[in-house]
């Protein structure tokens, strides 16, 4: 099925720049992965221009097969040794302030990955003690020992991703399970940690399922929200049941900050990490007024 033609406010300037072409080489050089270029992300000229990429650990191919993204699914290869510093110095090289990562799932190894992440963490740390980490976690299977050796390094932010709402979870990603995906981010809460979620719109998704699902990321006292415009990737994923119009995505926001939620971030080009520098300055200012 043909991809559909999308609305004026969903296009994007192409990518290009001195700070893109920078962005790339260092990438490049290093060998790294971003979710920026393998989910093929709209902002992709928007964060690269501005210093800013989501850096994708333990590969890129992925162990599941969620039928909205371009990640590719497969048999992942071996672990690659020493990416934890390589993705440290990127970090740094880049100046970054604030670092988001990522990861394929990896259902194949015992802790999903869940030590490199750790790993990850502290090596950001140890070369840039002034950056801010946020950790965006595969559900690792529900592994609590596995959850429990990334919550101990404290991220500044545990973002795990719920994507959906409950009942479009067999359709749009079924190998993964809401209520397991929606307790990861409960005991990041009891872990004391930041917590941010995201979720994509234009499935089929009725209303009423959207506010039920902002009044369940309240009644575990998820911080952050972003929502975004769901955009099928090539003719082999799902179609876009509907485009939201901008005022709908502000609604959105209005709603899910009326019932409670700290930050909510919601617009057709918003993804998990669109602007997460800003999100984090944004909870900071929130916990010095409180």
């Amino acid at each position: 099925m043909a991809i559909q033609r999308r609305p004026e406010w969903l296009k994007v300037r192409l990518a290009g720049g001195k700070v893109f072409r920078e962005v790339r080489e260092l990438v490049e050089t290093e060998s790294l992965h971003t979710v920026c270029q393998s989910a093929r992300c709209p902002n992709i000229g928007d964060c690269w221009s501005r210093r800013t990429a989501t850096f994708m650990i333990l590969g890129d191919v992925c162990t599941r097969n969620c039928r909205f993204c371009a990640v590719k699914t497969g048999v992942p290869g071996a672990v690659a040794p020493g990416e934890a510093e390589r993705v440290a110095r990127a970090v740094k090289k880049l100046r970054l302030r604030h670092a988001v990562i990522t990861s394929v799932n990896r259902d194949d190894l015992p802790d999903g990955g869940a030590g490199v992440f750790a790993e990850v963490i502290r090596q950001i740390r140890r070369y840039s003690p002034s950056c801010s980490v946020e950790v965006l976690i595969p559900d690792f299977e529900g592994n609590t020992a596995a959850l429990d050796r990334v919550f101990r390094e404290k991220p500044d932010i545990l973002n795990h991703n719920l994507e959906v709402v409950p009942r479009l979870y067999a359709k749009a990603r079924p190998q993964a399970d809401f209520e397991r995906s929606l307790a990861v981010l409960e005991l990041a809460k009891k872990n004391n940690l930041v917590t941010k979620t995201g979720i994509m719109v234009g499935l089929g998704e009725t209303r009423a399922e959207l506010t039920r699902l902002l009044e369940r990321l309240v009644e575990i006292r998820v911080d952050i929200l972003t929502i975004g415009q769901y955009l099928q990737p090539t003719a082999r994923h799902l179609t876009v049941e509907r485009f939201y119009s901008p005022e709908e995505f502000l609604a959105l926001k209005q709603e899910g900050e009326a019932l409670g939620l700290k930050h909510v971030e919601s617009g057709p080009l918003v993804r998990s990490s669109y602007h997460a520098d800003e999100q984090v300055q944004k909870i900071e200012s929130l916990a010095q007024i409180s």
